[in-house]
């Protein structure tokens, strides 16, 4: 069931890894089908280096196991409320990369200091809000779905494709898995570049014309960044 899928997101579990974005266990890609909705998503626990295309976890769009010898990662819960969400998104990703995850802890957003940030995302990349003891302790995973969607109420998911949860970590997502873990490094060097021009003593971002700029010639309909794609 779905073979191509589960080879795409077995990729791109891998490539979290290659670009140094995970290490023992930690984080996860998944990929929705967009026929039957169905998700493709690394199974719990299981070591990057004895994982298998074959070991991916095949989710309904409720998370029930349609099929699977492992049991699916913990964040499902939160990777299938953001596919209800945000329509748009085919590919998912988290991580705990050390440099979005310490603007996480800090619980701050990242704000535009640069033009590398401008050609990526459209503003701040967004913090949620903490989660109450009530939403640790039942739900917990959907409700950390529930806070980064809340986090985007005014704010589109596909300009900017990452958000940072509140003491825990970032998640970012785009069109299929590979596109999630380019949004991924993506973030992680941003953030990089965001805390070293803080401790550089600079806390203003960029003029939102050079935001716009930069941003605009990159998507949209009148984008001019690249080359044309053949018809």
């Amino acid at each position: 069931m779905l073979e191509k899928l589960k080879e795409e997101v077995f990729k791109a579990n891998l490539e979290l890894v290659r670009n140094g974005l995970v290490i023992h266990t930690w984080g996860n890609v998944s990929g929705k089908d967009p026929e039957s909705g169905n998700i493709v998503i690394k199974p719990s626990g299981v070591k990057y280096d004895t994982m298998k295309a074959g070991d991916m976890v095949v989710l309904d769009p409720q998370g029930d196991v349609l099929e699977g010898k492992y049991r699916p990662s913990t964040d499902a819960p939160t990777h299938i409320y953001l596919y209800k969400q945000f329509s748009s998104v085919g590919g998912i990703v988290h991580t705990h990369s050390t440099y979005a995850t310490s603007w996480a802890q800090a619980g701050r957003p990242i704000p535009p200091f640069g033009t590398t940030h401008a050609d990526h995302f459209y503003g701040d990349v967004p913090c949620s809000r903490l989660l109450t003891e009530e939403e640790i302790s039942v739900g917990y995973e959907l409700n950390t779905g529930k806070v980064i969607a809340e986090a985007f109420e005014k704010t589109d998911p596909m300009a900017v494709p990452s958000v940072l949860v509140h003491s825990h970590g970032p998640f970012s997502w785009g069109a299929d898995a590979d596109d999630a873990v380019y949004n991924a490094v993506t973030l992680e060097e941003i953030a990089k570049m965001a805390y070293l021009t803080v401790m550089l003593g600079n806390t203003s971002p960029i003029d939102q014309f050079l935001l716009d700029k930069h941003y605009l010639r990159k998507h949209g309909r009148n984008a001019y960044y690249g080359q044309k794609k053949k018809k």
